[in-house]
């Protein structure tokens, strides 16, 4: 009896190895969309302050993110999330109302939203290593995004986001936001 090799069955309901790409590039073109405007939101409140240098270096990496995954969505002919809008009103609202509770909260949100990031890319990476190597590019691009969004949650942690009033709620709450707009982005 043959051996066959060890690939991935396909259950009823499962994405195709189409869909599952573009949801992938989709969530992740909206994700760094929804990261750029909670920067920019911190900045208009904390523009001035001690702690914009260090998040204005955070905007311009998530910069790069979004402009690496628009070009993918572009190239590959993916259908960006019908939520664009949403997510540029409540990435701001997001980054202006934590910032506006004080430097602390600001990097508290920037703790939760990329600890939950880390997540989502470490999934990604695993179901593209799952795929095979002709999505390595894609993987790798994911893989290093993943690394500087861990630097960004280190950062946020060395300028005391655990010393925001109310860190573990505050916490809680953002993370929560987060997996929803992910689910939703990757659907709609």
């Amino acid at each position: 009896m043959s051996k066959k090799p060890n690939t991935l069955k396909r259950l009823p309901g499962d994405l195709s190895r189409e869909e599952l790409i573009d949801r992938i590039i989709r969530v992740d073109q909206a994700g760094e969309y929804g990261a750029v405007r909670i920067y920019e939101g911190q900045l208009s409140v904390l523009g001035k302050s001690d702690k914009a240098d260090v998040i204005a270096h955070m905007h311009s990496q998530e910069v790069e993110h979004l402009d690496t995954f628009s070009k993918l969505v572009a190239k590959r002919r993916v259908r960006p999330t019908a939520l664009m809008p949403l997510w540029h009103l409540a990435g701001f609202a997001l980054g202006a109302g934590t910032a506006m509770m004080g430097e602390k909260a600001a990097m508290a949100c920037t703790v939760a939203v990329e600890e939950v990031i880390d997540e989502h890319y470490a999934q990604q990476v695993k179901k593209l290593d799952e795929m095979g190597s002709d999505e390595t590019e894609l993987r790798d691009t994911c893989e290093q995004f993943r690394l500087e969004e861990l630097q960004h949650r280190d950062t946020g942690l060395e300028h005391g986001a655990e010393q925001a009033p109310g860190y573990e709620g505050l916490s809680a709450l953002v993370k929560t936001g987060s997996r929803f707009a992910i689910w939703l982005s990757e659907r709609v």
